[in-house]
């Protein structure tokens, strides 16, 4: 059965860059108040992946871990699954595939599915307004990673993820995920205990003793989940702040959305941004041949398997196909 609640997010409201920019205050005018659900995991997990500076906690499957699951828990996770697929519904999959997806999304503790999904329409809405959770141009420390640090009640409220994020919270699994905000945290937990213990029984095997098989399992845990949780963020961070600074722009959009190689390479195809603001609803951010979008290329492995349908191509893909369809008898 395919997930078939199709979310159309509208873009922003037509206002030239320098008109946009003239309309945000210098500093945003709302105390200050930290923001502690998301202050102490994002400060512990740093701490933790710094431990990886030290010469016990280093080996080589353990690196291999790291950046495997950089790219793993980043693209299928966050990229296919939070951005494309429960954030703009680009393609259809398996209701099963999809929770799976959102899953390990979970492992890179960036929030859970509506409060993602809900943050990142907002993001579309009122892209680069003051509105905008995340805009640089209230400084760049502030769209990586600023504006994470502190709260903003009118988006922890059920009404703010009814709003934006009403086809997520329909789902009874995301739905309790919610319900019980512990949960995704748990789900982390146990991702990262199951790295330690199959490192502790590969280390335990390889090296005939446990003092090995602890090194080992040590080791997988800081590099195989800290470091890659890290990693991941700064990624999915860069998105949010480097496009919207650093880049080319192809298109001509209502917000400062850059075509940013280096993002691309490193978030599978997220940085071309500017493609992306152009036409959110497309699966591709891939506009012209060198812009290379590996996110893409598995939504197609998944059509070609049958496990993905209604994949939506970009805009003068779709204008492409609408012209040369063949004209309908009187």
């Amino acid at each position: 059965m395919l997930s078939s609640t199709v979310v159309s997010v509208d873009e922003p409201a037509s206002f030239s860059p320098a008109a946009v920019r003239a309309k945000i205050p210098a500093g945003i005018s709302v105390p200050w108040k930290p923001h502690w659900e998301y202050l102490v995991p994002i400060v512990t997990v740093h701490g933790l992946a710094c431990l990886a500076f030290l010469p016990s906690y280093f080996s080589w499957t353990g690196l291999v871990l790291g950046l495997a699951g950089t790219h793993f828990f980043g693209t299928f996770g966050i990229n296919l699954g939070y951005h494309r697929l429960l954030t703009h519904r680009s393609l259809k999959v398996p209701l099963w595939l999809e929770r799976t997806f959102a899953t390990i999304a979970l492992c890179s503790l960036e929030d859970t599915p509506a409060r993602w999904v809900a943050t990142h329409r907002i993001h579309h809405i009122h892209s680069d307004e003051e509105k905008d959770p995340h805009s640089p141009r209230e400084g760049f420390s502030w769209s990586h990673v600023g504006w994470l640090f502190r709260r903003a009640p009118d988006r922890r409220t059920l009404a703010f993820l009814d709003k934006y994020a009403h086809d997520i919270i329909a789902d009874r699994y995301y739905r309790y995920l919610e319900r019980h905000p512990t949960s995704a945290l748990w789900i982390y937990m146990a991702h990262a205990a199951l790295f330690a213990a199959v490192g502790l029984l590969v280390g335990r095997l390889a090296g005939g003793d446990w003092g090995s098989g602890r090194q080992l399992g040590a080791s997988w845990l800081v590099w195989g989940v800290f470091v890659r949780t890290v990693l991941v963020w700064h990624i999915t961070w860069s998105v949010n702040s480097l496009t919207h600074l650093f880049g080319y722009r192809t298109y001509k959009t209502d917000e400062d959305s850059r075509n940013n190689w280096f993002v691309a390479l490193v978030a599978a195809g997220e940085g071309w941004h500017n493609n992306h603001h152009h036409d959110p609803a497309s699966a591709s951010l891939q506009h012209n041949w060198w812009e290379i979008d590996i996110t893409y290329y598995l939504i197609l492995l998944f059509k070609q398997l049958g496990l993905a349908s209604d994949v939506i191509q970009p805009r003068h893909v779709r204008r492409l196909a609408h012209n040369e369809r063949p004209s309908q008898p009187r």
